[in-house]
């Protein structure tokens, strides 16, 4: 079941994962280094969980799942979701951050551009599309998200948007005719 899918791609990064796998065996290493003579102490704990900690990042961040329906945008990176409905964007366009900020962080991270606190769910080799929200979810303002095809995934956003903008109209929030009243009823 497609449940009206209009977009669906899985993005993954060799260069992320080889980043994170880097990083934990790193953080391994060093916390052999220092139980190398029986007695890791407060320092080689903190490797240990630094090593974990990239060993669940490694795993978790590998795919990044996007769907869009008529209904919402969903990213998945491991198990983590976040769902956007369409009737809470504003607009969506091409991410365009400086280099710094733009290679800033892989996996799902937070952030302030340009006085907005922003969700990232991204890699660190792909563009990126950002949507900003009408409502802010929790502290959230936008969300950004890696894609391989960033012209579709606008096009099909806007369009999605547009259709659910104009499917509202026809059937005001609460009236007999809107779906959602009638499924509850």
């Amino acid at each position: 079941m497609t449940d009206g899918l209009l977009y669906h791609e899985r993005v993954s990064s060799n260069r992320t994962t080889a980043l994170f796998l880097a990083l934990t065996l790193l953080f391994l290493l060093l916390f052999a280094w220092r139980a190398s003579d029986g007695r890791p102490g407060a320092l080689g704990c903190v490797f240990l969980c630094f090593s974990a900690f990239f060993l669940f990042y490694t795993v978790n961040y590998r795919t990044l799942v996007i769907r869009l329906t008529p209904e919402s945008l969903k990213l998945t990176f491991g198990i983590f979701a976040w769902r956007v409905p369409l009737d809470n964007v504003a607009e969506c366009r091409l991410d365009e951050l400086p280099l710094l900020a733009r290679m800033a962080g892989a996996g799902i991270h937070f952030m302030n551009v340009r006085k907005r606190y922003r969700a990232s769910f991204n890699f660190l080799e792909y563009p990126r599309v950002v949507i900003a929200f009408k409502r802010k979810v929790g502290p959230v303002r936008d969300i950004s998200f890696s894609t391989r095809r960033p012209d579709d995934v606008l096009r099909l956003v806007r369009e999605a948007v547009a259709a659910n903008r104009g499917d509202q109209r026809e059937h005001p929030a609460g009236s007999r005719s809107d779906p959602a009243v009638s499924m509850r009823t």
